[in-house]
């Protein structure tokens, strides 16, 4: 099901006070808060930052979060004139009625967004849910894989696996333990998780391929992997997961405009064919999808996307306005280890 709101009247409200009587502040603000009772604006309700480039969103909207489903992406506008970019749904709460957007600041408009998307501000546009639900199996036991930011969207799918009966193996992925974010969500709907950190601060020291290989170990039986992340990842997830004849779902995140397969842009190889991720997926079999291809298209644009970023950084720089959001604190971590039962100790 798409669901999408009626255009919004171009243009910025009028105004008494004048771009110079503004605070630079005010300026990128009103971006986000462009035309706030339009019915294409969609309220921030929560934001949480989870380290100085990863950040939370909470956006409402009940019609969307009633026809959401696990694997399924929005695609955002933050203002009038900005990019539209795709973002996995990571959550929703269907009573609330909103959806959870985990969101990693690496390029111009994720930057423009974690310093603009506060509690209480709007985005201009999202569309969706888009996309095919990831298919749930009845497998019986399944392994969930996360890395860095891969986490996010991994999750939905994990808890769904489990309300369906299954045992669930969670596997997740960070540089380092100040990185590590929603391990308790994961606790509460694994059987068993496992954590790597590349330099062993916390958890498993190595890569998530690690932590599958010691659940393979473990168990025999294990009819479905997921798996979630950096294209690199999710290769390496694929190869190692291949000897064992294992199925192996990945959620592919190529560059994509309108979201609908007209544009071509989020075009990959599956088992030699030509798919399109915003239609055909993004979930596919990851020991068809050609991982080398998907990710030379996504270098293609590298210059032009440095290009944009330094223009912002240096409007930011000529506006004096910092280029991350002060506003949200960083979670502190909790002291002590965390244990979940049944698991071993435990990247995007």
């Amino acid at each position: 099901m798409r669901l999408t709101s009626p255009p919004a009247t171009r243009g910025d409200p009028p105004s008494h006070q004048s771009a110079q009587e503004k605070t630079p502040l005010q300026t990128i603000e009103s971006k986000a808060e462009t035309r706030t009772n339009a019915p294409s604006t969609f309220e921030i309700v929560t934001r949480k930052d989870f380290s100085d480039v990863t950040y939370l969103l909470e956006v409402r909207h009940p019609l969307m979060a009633k026809a959401a489903k696990p694997g399924q992406f929005v695609i955002v506008m933050l203002n009038e004139h900005g990019e539209r970019i795709p973002l996995t749904i990571a959550d929703f709460d269907r009573v609330k009625g909103t959806i959870t957007l985990v969101i990693q600041a690496v390029g111009k408009t994720t930057k423009e967004m974690q310093l603009a998307c506060q509690v209480g501000t709007r985005l201009y546009g999202m569309v969706g849910p888009m996309g095919i639900p990831s298919p749930i199996s009845h497998a019986k036991k399944v392994v969930c894989v996360g890395g860095g930011l891969g986490v996010a969207p991994v999750f939905p799918q994990a808890r769904a696996f489990k309300d369906a009966g299954a045992y669930v193996i969670g596997v997740v992925g960070f540089r380092n333990k100040d990185l590590v974010f929603w391990d308790d969500k994961f606790r509460a709907c694994c059987d068993e998780f496992i954590i790597c950190t590349d330099d062993g601060s916390t958890g498993i020291k190595g890569l998530v391929t690690e932590g599958i290989k010691q659940a393979i170990a473990k168990h025999s039986d294990i009819d479905e992997v997921v798996a979630i992340g950096p294209p690199i990842m999710m290769k390496g997830c694929a190869e190692t997961t291949r000897p064992h004849n294992i199925k192996t779902m990945v959620s592919l995140n190529p560059l994509m405009v309108d979201g609908t397969g007209m544009c071509g842009g989020c075009r990959v190889k599956i088992g030699g064919q030509v798919k399109f991720a915003c239609v055909d997926g993004p979930d596919f079999d990851g020991h068809k999808v050609d991982f080398d291809d998907l990710m030379t298209r996504l270098r293609r644009f590298t210059e032009q996307e440095k290009m944009a970023l330094d223009r912002w950084l240096e409007t930011c720089r000529m506006m004096n306005l910092p280029a991350s959001s002060p506003a949200s604190p960083v979670e502190p971590k909790p002291k002590g280890p965390r244990k979940a039962a049944n698991s071993p100790a435990r990247k995007s």
